[in-house]
């Protein structure tokens, strides 16, 4: 295994837990990381007293099973929502364990960290993130819908329920023998720039101002077009550019309807 490879991909590698509620659950997820080399932890709104603060990284339970890796789980980020915790994200993978209806495409564990190490050999600002649910039932289905894909751990179909820490372990783990099979690939050396989470949001919020002008859509009923729009992007996985242009579009069919009227 080439860890110098792995040092540099750490950076644009991310755990995050969405709403975790267990201490333990936390210092055992940093713990994991540490393990196989990554070390980006980030908690979406802790559901712990104080979670708007670093509280929950220093409790007692939290600091004892992360063991030897309080060093990653000092550097954990909480953040308050999804949009703050994705903004940077070009790839989030949400790891669930069942397909959903508008789910983006869903893939096996070691196959979705594949793409993932493909992504950030691409360099900077490529950054992927693996999204976690919470600790009782996981990404809802809104969630998943901000995802790019869906990944699932092969399992027991009888009884497939993980604890967060190992369903973490396993994805770390899948990550790392991914990332060794990029060989001899070298960083940078793809031009492809994917548009982040944030890039693409800002997009749709446009797109939906230019439908609302064109009348193309009751702002009152939108039925499901949005979240069939975020499959098809799922799917599609815009550059930078695209977006870009496509804005440039939407920029142009609210101005003709503005000069109508």
């Amino acid at each position: 295994m080439d860890e110098t490879l792995i040092f540099e991909l750490a950076d644009r590698v991310v755990f995050i837990l969405v709403e975790p509620s267990h201490p333990g659950n936390i210092g055992s997820a940093a713990r994991a990381l540490k393990t196989m080399g990554w070390k980006h932890l980030r908690l979406i709104a802790p559901r712990w007293p104080d979670c708007n603060s670093q509280a929950v990284l220093s409790h007692p339970d939290a600091l004892a099973y992360a063991s030897g890796a309080t060093d990653v789980l000092a550097q954990a980020q909480v953040l308050p929502d999804w949009a703050s915790a994705l903004s940077d994200i070009t790839l989030a993978i949400g790891l669930a364990d069942r397909p959903r209806g508008f789910a983006p495409p869903q893939l096996d564990c070691a196959q979705a960290c594949q793409q993932a190490m493909q992504e950030v050999i691409l360099g900077p600002p490529h950054r992927v993130a693996f999204v976690f649910g919470t600790e009782r039932i996981g990404l809802t289905s809104e969630q998943l819908e901000r995802c790019q894909r869906l990944a699932q751990i092969d399992a027991n179909p009888a009884y497939s329920s993980l604890n967060l820490a190992q369903a973490v372990q396993v994805v770390a783990y899948e990550a790392r023998r991914a990332s060794g099979l990029l060989g001899t690939i070298r960083l940078n050396q793809v031009q492809t720039t994917y548009a982040s989470q944030d890039e693409i949001e800002q997009f749709l919020v446009h797109f939906r101002d230019a439908c609302i002008a064109v009348e193309f859509i009751d702002p009152e009923h939108p039925k499901k077009l949005f979240e069939r729009l975020r499959r098809l992007l799922a799917r599609t996985r815009l550059e930078r550019e695209e977006v870009q242009l496509l804005r440039g579009l939407c920029k142009q069919m609210i101005l003709k309807t503005q000069q109508k009227r």
